[in-house]
């Protein structure tokens, strides 16, 4: 079985290109911020699964230790290259897809190396209390799927990564008849948590936070449904010393402690 993290990774980076005269993808509905942005000692764009990952909790213990403000926006992956590119005022500290990152780099948008940050895999949510199906291979977590009235995701029309990586998924002949409605509003564990659905597939980050769903346990790794990103000082930062420094503080192992049990895994 192929995984469909490297085709997924190509859909994104052309879909974070900006064509002349071509209609810009939408911006998620979920996009939470932390600090002040624009007036923040450090500043620092993100896709939402590492915010959601506990990114502002280790963040705020940085700005406390060191007397720094830290001021996090959340990016849609749709969009995340160009505001990498153009955002006023610049970030400071980037997260990016590892794809997308190299890329960056090479195009000199990272001032000195980038650092691999770590994995969000996607995973399948229930309501809470309700039974959690065996998922513990693809055959039947496909077969749990088609039990469900509706397995929510997140809407393709978002074009983010998360949601592109989870329809391409669902294209595939053994999950023909799974009926899988798309958010109209937010990401697909959102819905589920408003009670839409009675399933949801989502990045385990973008699960945990709620209380109203469960998370089953990941996709089956078969099909390769994460995704890897790093972290890196901006070619445009204006604080480029605090940026290392919060860099530094972000890698450090006491904050494995935040990161891996909110869905995120640390790259050793």
């Amino acid at each position: 079985m192929r995984p469909l993290r490297h085709a997924c990774a190509l859909l994104a980076v052309a879909a974070s290109v900006a064509i002349p005269g071509a209609q810009q993808p939408p911006m998620p509905a979920f996009s939470p911020v932390a600090g002040e942005y624009a007036t923040a000692d450090v500043r620092v764009l993100s896709p939402g699964v590492v915010f959601s990952s506990g990114l502002p909790d280790i963040a705020a213990a940085f700005g406390k230790e060191h007397q720094k403000s830290v001021g996090i926006n959340t990016v849609g992956m749709g969009t995340i290259v160009r505001e990498m590119t153009t955002r006023n005022p610049p970030p400071d500290v980037i997260v990016l897809p590892l794809q997308l990152m190299a890329t960056l780099a090479l195009d000199g948008g990272v001032m000195g190396p980038f650092t691999p940050l770590g994995r969000n895999r996607m995973g399948l949510a229930v309501r809470a209390g309700a039974p959690k199906p065996d998922i513990s291979t693809p055959e039947k977590f496909a077969a749990a799927l088609k039990t469900a009235k509706a397995v929510m995701r997140s809407n393709p029309a978002s074009r983010t990564m998360v949601a592109t990586i989870i329809d391409d998924l669902l294209q595939r002949p053994e999950f023909a008849g799974v009926n899988a409605p798309a958010s109209q509003t937010g990401e697909g564990g959102q819905a589920l948590a408003r009670g839409e659905g009675d399933m949801a597939i989502q990045t385990i980050s973008q699960i945990l936070p709620y209380k109203e769903i469960e998370l089953v346990g990941p996709v089956p790794a078969e099909y390769g449904l994460w995704i890897d990103t790093a972290i890196a000082v901006s070619a445009r930062a204006q604080h480029p010393d605090d940026a290392r420094a919060l860099i530094r503080y972000l890698l450090r192992p006491e904050s494995n402690q935040v990161w891996n049990p909110r869905g995120l895994e640390r790259f050793d």
